[in-house]
């Protein structure tokens, strides 16, 4: 079996403006068409009845096109949840490395992220010297920035 990576989904509660964030400040780029999603079909693979589903896929930095996607959808009908911490179980956060740590997570306060904790810098033994951060986007996931040196 040959297997290949293909993408990391975010349900968003305003996909437009979520895609937006991620190509603004990490130069993700559109990878149309533009999903329209709904049918029994989507009903059972979902296990949801009624099922809508609106976003797109972003072609994700330091990829070529036939790379793995950013997926940020939107159903009509989505579950409010509290806001994620580092430690919750489950898919914890998306990471991307940078040349400029600082000047990342200022973008990324300017688009109308957060911070998820402080900028660090440390030695991992047998791994070598990280400066890193963990941030937020505008509904709240988190972001690792990372720069390995």
């Amino acid at each position: 079996m040959n297997v290949k990576f293909a993408h990391v989904n975010i349900v968003a509660r305003d996909w437009r403006k979520l895609a937006d964030f991620y190509i603004d400040v990490f130069g993700c780029r559109e990878k149309p068409p533009e999903r329209d999603l709904k049918g029994r079909w989507l009903d059972d693979a979902v296990s949801l009845k009624g099922a809508h589903i609106t976003g797109i896929h972003l072609y994700l930095p330091g990829f070529s096109a036939d790379g793995p996607t950013l997926e940020i959808f939107r159903y009509d009908d989505y579950e409010k949840q509290d806001v994620k911490a580092a430690n919750h179980e489950g898919f914890g956060h998306i990471a991307f490395a940078v040349d400029d740590v600082d000047a990342c997570v200022r973008n990324i306060l300017d688009h109308g992220g957060g911070m998820a904790g402080t900028m660090v810098k440390t030695n991992i033994t047998g791994v070598g010297s990280i400066h890193f951060a963990y941030a937020r986007d505008p509904e709240g996931n988190i972001i690792e920035i990372q720069k390995w040196g």
